[in-house]
């Protein structure tokens, strides 16, 4: 066995990119204060075709030098916008029709593996402040809440962590199947 080079993993431009087709997924980040967690969002959303990323409130934006250290490029090749308040992302998405869910520990809410969605359907998902979570105020503006089951002596994980494991299983949920593998790859 050996590790496959650099040069022979066949990645795609940026221009490729733009034009490639994506999930039907955007993903909110709202008042996210850690630079490198926003670059690692970026990171994850390139390599799972994220449609969009909203950044909202505190959350910081494209260029800076420290988001670029684990985006690695990633700012350049994933559309993204940012709004004031988490309420202007949340209006624009429930108009072109997204179903919008939050990362979050909640009553009522819905484990990521019990998630069941279409691959037609327009996901959003919103990611709150690492010490804050998820605004209280959204929570009765959105469609519901996912979260990640646990089973250690903490409580959270870290949102790029988070991030990667909801990202990557929504990849799985709206286009990575047999009918339509060869349509996105």
């Amino acid at each position: 066995m050996r590790k496959v080079l650099n040069s022979e993993l066949n990645r795609i431009s940026i221009e490729e990119f733009k034009t490639s087709n994506k999930i039907t997924l955007v993903v909110v980040l709202d008042d996210i204060r850690s630079l490198m967690n926003i670059g690692s969002v970026f990171r994850t959303s390139d390599a799972y075709l994220v449609q969009q990323i909203h950044l909202c409130g505190i959350t910081a934006t494209p260029p800076h030098r420290e988001i670029q250290k684990t985006a690695l490029g990633a700012t350049e090749s994933v559309d993204w916008v940012y709004f004031k308040d988490i309420n202007e992302s949340v209006n624009s998405l429930k108009k072109q029709g997204f179903t919008i869910y939050a990362i979050e520990q909640a009553d009522d809410s819905i484990l990521l593996e019990d998630l069941k969605i279409n691959p037609q359907d327009k996901i959003a998902v919103i990611f709150g402040n690492e010490i804050k979570g998820v605004s209280d105020s959204i929570l009765n503006d959105i469609h519901g809440c996912i979260e990640l089951p646990q089973f250690g002596t903490k409580h959270s994980l870290n949102i790029s962590v988070c991030a990667g494991i909801v990202i990557y299983n929504l990849f799985n949920k709206l286009h990575f199947t047999s009918t339509n593998q060869a349509q996105i790859l």
